[in-house]
């Protein structure tokens, strides 16, 4: 071949990477708007089973982009209805693609200093006055997601089948994604082939992805204990059961499950989170309230903490003389709990090879498991028949970043007063990334 042909083959194909793609010209001209959707967003946090105001949000700007949107999907264990929305957009026969994201917030105060941060307050279920915040940063996943129905609805012509976008209630109840498949959503408006998600993450930068293959996120627990005793003078101790010094030594105890109990090999945490007994200093209670949760990755291991944890708390009663009709209480929640979440490792490799086309290998980050817990897993369905898949999205300003792990202090993280991502190379990279995934699926 002549030089100058060689030379003009040469300079035709670096024109043709150095200029900007239809899709990335699209989305530039999109992310103002996507912006300002996700500053509202997060200005209108709401906290889960409440969900109104963003699944009507969500519902209008996807029946603008011609989907067709059904609301009020789910149903709770008390037999209300969720605030659950599937919208489906149908482009020729081919596979079918759920893409979903959750629409609740977290009963938290904001503490940003954003100009757009949260002033949201509300009572909670129980009654109390809460701070309502973005702070897992669903607002970011509603965005991407709205932002990945621009980019495929202006791209129909590469790609055919059935979008299936999910607005999801109540994740961070753990119940959400249950009440949705409980009024049978699959019967109603399909089976999908495959399910797409992303999560924000503070310790990846903006700009990034990261991708596990199997476990993504724990399984998750809730356990109640309420340690029981007889309660009395607080100068006559003698003259009771104190369950305060047996709440003492069930929580020392406790983390001999994990430490003693449960192989190195297989990750597993215990956390108390909220103990409550007694109402003066000088009255010994007659019970102790406990809130646990328990995570790991295995059905077997869940089940031997289980059996760990009513052991040790009847053993401490035991050993303190507690009557047999006051002996400690250990039940599991019925609603709040979520399986492992697993990543499937086809879809995976998948991810792999289009993210690094994409964005880059340098912004392609390979992850480990979380032992953070979700209900992304219910997805599966329970025999893991439906192949699901979920990346990270990295969500702090790099330079922050590099300086966390040089230093080794770790940023403000989800469910932090603080959590602040950088919503515009967020939401440029999880765009692309869901976008790529999605065509790489539904190719012609």
């Amino acid at each position: 071949m002549p030089c100058f042909v060689r030379l003009a083959a040469a300079l035709t194909l670096a024109a043709t990477f150095s200029r900007p793609s239809l899709a990335q010209s699209t989305l530039d001209a999109q992310l103002p708007g996507l912006i300002d959707t996700y500053k509202t967003l997060h200005q209108h946090p709401e906290l889960s089973h409440h969900e109104d105001w963003t699944a009507a949000y969500v519902a209008a700007a996807l029946r603008k982009l011609g989907f067709t949107v059904t609301e009020h999907i789910g149903k709770y264990s008390d037999g209300t209805t969720a605030d659950g929305l599937v919208a489906t957009l149908a482009n020729g026969p081919g596979p079918r693609l759920l893409l979903r994201t959750e629409l609740d917030a977290l009963p938290v105060a904001e503490k940003t200093n954003l100009p757009y941060a949260s002033t949201v307050t509300t009572k909670n279920d129980a009654g109390q006055q809460v701070g309502v915040m973005h702070a897992c940063g669903h607002d970011l996943h509603i965005t991407t997601i709205l932002g990945t129905a621009q980019q495929l609805v202006a791209q129909k012509s590469k790609w055919h089948g059935t979008l299936m976008l999910v607005g999801q209630p109540a994740e961070e109840l753990g119940d959400g994604a249950r009440a949705m498949l409980t009024d049978h959503v699959y019967d109603r408006f399909g089976r999908p082939d495959f399910v797409l998600a992303e999560h924000d993450v503070s310790d990846i930068a903006a700009g990034k992805v990261g991708v596990v293959s199997g476990p993504f996120k724990s399984s998750a627990t809730s356990v109640d204990v309420v340690m029981r005793g007889i309660g009395g003078h607080g100068a006559k101790p003698e003259q009771t059961k104190d369950p305060v010094l047996m709440a003492g030594e069930f929580l020392v105890m406790l983390q001999s499950i994990v430490s003693r109990q449960n192989s190195p090999q297989q990750p597993a945490v215990i956390t108390v989170g909220h103990i409550v007994g007694g109402t003066k200093r000088n009255i010994i209670p007659d019970e102790v309230r406990m809130e646990l949760t328990m995570r790991s990755f295995d059905d077997g291991q869940r089940d031997a903490m289980i059996a760990g944890i009513k052991r040790i708390a009847n053993g401490i009663a035991m050993a303190a003389g507690v009557p047999e009709d006051r002996m400690p209480l250990v039940t599991t929640s019925p609603t709040e709990y979520t399986p492992v979440t697993l990543n499937d490792a086809a879809l995976a490799d998948k991810f792999r090879a289009v993210a690094k086309a994409a964005l880059g290998p340098q912004n392609l980050v390979e992850t480990k498991p979380s032992m953070a817990s979700e209900d992304f897993g219910e997805w599966a369905l329970a025999d893991h028949s439906v192949p699901i898949f979920c990346f990270w999205l990295g969500a702090s300003d790099p330079a922050k970043v590099a300086e966390s792990e040089r230093t080794g202090v770790p940023l403000p993280a989800t469910h932090s007063p603080t959590f602040a991502p950088i919503p515009e190379p967020a939401l440029r990279a999880g765009i692309t990334a869901m976008t790529a995934m999605s065509l790489a699926l539904l190719n012609k």
